[in-house]
């Protein structure tokens, strides 16, 4: 806006309301049409920028607020500062989004504009010029864009200048800039006067930027369905599926549990039970379910050393920690324990590592039981690679009762721990399973899941356990899958019956007997909150309990 002092207070306050009419055809906003006011004479102000106002009525209140410069007409000083500074990012300039320029001058630039308009329109500014009253028509030819005839406007007067802002929306706001703009709409462009807005196709939606590209709606990912098992996303549609075991109901989203034991090979060689989504092989009493999972053997009676690593730490809290108690008790009530059968010793840990019990301290199940029940509760830290280093050097040395690893005893170490070790794992973690010893990983609560895989040996799927609850801890029984005794042994050690490992299945075995009672009252609430990884057969074993 040109507001040199040729330019008289009355017909400044006749382009104040010409502005404001123009302004009122277009559709204003931060993603729609952006207006920013520039005033110039000798010098350049800008009133407001591109990103200053998003409404109307702000914009009105601003050009309402104008006070003119009243000097000379620098008007090419002024085209410059609209290139080099209006039209900028900083400024609230947008890319790929039609740059345009109004200039309203009453008489001859007293600078140059040819030039500078020349690298405007380079630089993409559309350039309309408006003289009135005494303004200069090759200046206004020199600034406009080209053609001529849509570009250059002179008016006779200030008081004609309202009429002409009707012709001049017209010409400004009649582009279909859909068609006259470089595409920039993803799918579909909608315009609007001296603007335009992006569409996009049914089962799309445009991204963040609300301006031009769109992106597929995934009516699964944002949780807009009510498939009970799977959902199968398309572009604004859904399909649902079921998992393995399961088929899906006529309404196309509910499914219903499969006898798959009618309906697969499952291989079992005695009895074949089905469950939810799966199934399991059991076998007649007196015998035991082989490694395969499928087929029945008897073993000979044996042993094992097993040290439990119990996490004490004050996170677990006191009545918590009863049911850890309540938990290795009802455990080794399952066991053979004697001197020359199987021993067990107990290592609580928090921020330091105390030994309960010894593996030669007790010879009986009540002897044991009752030490388990006088255990106080620790509290504080979690220093859980302390825990597995005193369990390796120290719980497991032979001055601790461990029997010599040439008489080829089983060494189990198990681990319950509720939260992430504040001290490093991996050390000892490798050590324990190097020098034999198969551990179990419990978590419980906030456990941390990479961790527990740390300390499992392999395959660690089958050696470690998670539950959100303390009062399911008792299924880690049917995750201990003891299948690690080796056909052959080093040096000169004759080779080794596979039965000679009996011992950690029988344990299994014993274990799973024993807590039933405890586990019994908590399996409804437990099916709910098994780890998605947790093995096929917990979740056997957890069903046949319930039945």
């Amino acid at each position: 806006i040109d507001s040199s002092r040729s330019v008289r207070p009355h017909e400044f306050e006749t382009m104040r309301k010409f502005m404001i009419d123009i302004l009122s055809t277009l559709d204003i906003g931060l993603n729609a049409t952006r207006v920013g006011v520039v005033q110039y004479s000798s010098q350049v102000r800008s009133e407001f920028s591109l990103k200053s106002h998003a409404k109307l009525e702000a914009m009105v209140t601003g050009i309402n607020q104008i006070v003119p410069l009243a000097q000379g007409t620098m008007t090419g000083l002024a085209i410059r500062y609209v290139m080099s500074a209006a039209f900028t990012a900083e400024e609230g300039d947008r890319p790929k989004v039609p740059n345009v320029a109004v200039i309203v001058t009453d008489g001859r630039p007293q600078d140059r504009v040819a030039e500078v308009a020349a690298e405007a329109r380079e630089k993409g500014v559309e350039i309309y010029a408006v003289g009135v009253a005494r303004a200069d028509m090759a200046s206004l030819r020199a600034m406009a864009s080209p053609p001529f005839e849509d570009h250059v406007f002179l008016v006779e007067s200030f008081d004609l200048i309202h009429q002409f802002g009707l012709q001049f929306q017209d010409k400004l706001c009649g582009v279909d800039l859909c068609l006259e703009a470089e595409p920039r709409c993803e799918h579909l462009c909608e315009s609007s006067p001296g603007s335009f807005h992006c569409l996009c196709l049914p089962g799309h939606a445009l991204r963040g930027d609300g301006r031009t590209s769109c992106r597929a709606i995934d009516l699964c990912v944002e949780g807009k369905h009510d498939c009970q098992q799977i959902c199968i996303s398309s572009p604004g549609v859904f399909s649902c599926d079921c998992n393995k075991g399961f088929k899906l109901n006529r309404d196309k989203k509910t499914c219903t549990d499969m006898d798959l034991c009618s309906t697969v090979q499952h291989g079992c060689e005695h009895q074949c039970v089905s469950t939810l989504g799966s199934y399991y092989c059991v076998c007649p009493e007196g015998k035991l379910l082989q490694d395969d999972g499928q087929s029945c053997g008897t073993c000979k009676s044996a042993n094992i050393d097993l040290v439990l690593l119990i996490d004490g730490s004050k996170s677990v809290r006191p009545q918590n920690f009863e049911l850890v108690k309540k938990f290795v008790n009802q455990v080794v009530d399952s066991l053979d324990v004697s001197a020359q059968g199987t021993r067990v010793g107990l290592v609580q840990y928090s921020s330091r590592v105390r030994t309960e019990f010894p593996l030669n301290m007790y010879h009986t199940a009540d002897e044991i039981k009752a030490a388990v029940m006088k255990v106080d509760y620790m509290e504080k830290g979690t220093m859980t690679g302390l825990a597995l280093k005193h369990m390796l050097e120290t719980s497991f040395s032979e001055s601790e009762g461990a029997r010599p690893s040439g008489r080829n005893i089983p060494r189990i170490g198990l681990v319950f721990t509720d939260g992430r070790s504040q001290d490093d794992i991996t050390e000892f973690a490798k050590k324990a399973k190097e020098a034999g010893i198969t551990m179990y990983a419990v978590g419980v609560g906030k456990a941390v899941e990479g961790e527990l895989r740390e300390i499992a040996s392999e395959p660690v799927e089958k050696h470690f356990y998670y539950t959100t609850d303390f009062t399911a801890i008792s299924t880690i029984a049917e995750n201990l899958k003891f299948n690690v005794c080796p056909e052959e042994s080093q040096g000169e050690i004759e080779v080794k019956d596979p039965c000679d490992c009996e011992s950690l299945v029988e344990f299994q075995q014993a274990t799973m007997s024993s807590l039933e009672k405890l586990t019994h009252q908590h399996i409804l609430l437990l099916k709910t909150r098994l780890h998605p990884n947790t093995d096929k057969s917990i979740l056997s074993w957890l069903m046949k309990i319930n039945h």
